[in-house]
């Protein structure tokens, strides 16, 4: 059995927001959130994975405790944007924290593509504490080989 290998993706995980700085605000503004002088790339940064398929990109992010009503997922050009945010742990009583790892607040994390995809069929879904986004590639012909006969004898006008 031949095993096909699959060429290195060139997707980014980007920590800046470049043309998606609107839409972040706006997020924000949506979820209830006013934003000052910090950053718009937010106070927590959640762990995300970007892999293929055969015929699809596929964006997992780790969002435990996350509502689906808290999330917004954008594309645009080649970048899809991911921002909401996630609520701080509430204390019960008169109990405090003695160690905190796992971030809470805003987020923003965009990944940029790096295969030609439909983003008008994208889907996504959020189940068990994990958002999936699933983007169906488009079959680019750019990146096939295409032979051209040579004809000996003829000139080719430029």
């Amino acid at each position: 059995m031949i095993q096909r290998m699959r060429p290195r993706i060139h997707t980014l995980a980007m920590p800046e927001l470049g043309d998606f700085a609107d839409e972040v605000r706006r997020v924000y503004f949506e979820l209830g959130r006013a934003f000052g002088p910090e950053s718009l790339a937010g106070e927590c940064s959640p762990a995300i994975d970007v892999y293929e398929t055969d015929d699809t990109m596929e964006i997992a992010v780790d969002l435990p405790g996350v509502a689906g009503s808290a999330i917004r997922v954008m594309v645009k050009g080649d970048s899809v944007l991911v921002a909401g945010e996630k609520a701080a742990r509430r204390t019960r009583g008169e109990s405090s924290f003695h160690l905190v790892e796992r971030g809470y607040g805003r987020f923003a994390r965009v990944v940029r593509l790096g295969h030609a995809c439909d983003t008008a069929h994208a889907q996504a879904s959020l189940s068990g504490g994990e958002l999936r986004v699933s983007i169906p590639k488009i079959n680019d012909r750019r990146g096939r080989a295409v032979s051209i006969a040579v004809k000996s004898g003829v000139a080719v006008n430029g």
